[in-house]
């Protein structure tokens, strides 16, 4: 009895230890697809999956400002955005589940704005910081319901939350529908 407990404990440690140092490769890593148009020298940052992991938002130079980019996984192939292009620059992008909301942060007129746009309806929508503060990062859940923004006033930084119901729909897991009959 004490043998086969042995060499049970000594099977389990080899399992634990094998799954430790392969557990890079046990992920099935992988690198972003190559995005078209982008050069050799440009780099991508702050990257935001979708919930399906069907687009990436990434940061990438464009003319030494910052431009968020979207594109289609696997295949790379860059989606257009249809309001963001004159407002620069982006950070901090974040995607709902199925990304047909793009969150982020830019600068407008020595602001901070909070935009996300709405890739099925075509609208944007603006949130100014609030009291004047400086928005320095976001989030946004995935059904597109919440946005968290994280804002410096004062010296003084906080999380603050902004219910999005009121604005947008929501953006479930393959496209189920809310339990509230009567809901989007």
């Amino acid at each position: 009895m004490a043998r086969a407990r042995t060499r049970l404990i000594a099977c389990c440690a080899a399992l634990v230890g094998a799954l430790a140092l392969g557990s890079c490769a046990g992920f099935g890593n992988r690198q972003a697809a190559p995005a078209s148009g982008l050069g050799p020298s440009q780099q991508r940052r702050e990257p935001a999956l979708s919930g399906n992991s069907r687009l990436l938002a990434s940061i990438v130079d464009d003319s030494g400002r910052s431009s968020v980019l979207l594109q289609e996984q696997p295949s790379g192939r860059v989606i257009p955005l249809r309001h963001l292009r004159g407002h620069r620059p982006h950070s901090s992008p974040a995607l709902s589940w199925n990304g047909r909301y793009l969150a982020l942060l830019l600068q407008q007129g020595g602001q901070s704005v909070a935009v996300i746009e709405d890739r099925l309806s075509g609208q944007l929508h603006r949130l100014p910081a609030p009291g004047g503060a400086k928005l320095e990062r976001l989030s946004l859940a995935p059904d597109g319901q919440t946005l968290a923004l994280q804002v410096l006033q004062g010296g003084q930084q906080r999380v603050q939350l902004f219910d999005l119901s009121g604005v947008l729909e929501p953006d479930r897991p393959g496209g189920q529908r809310s339990s509230n009959p009567t809901a989007p």
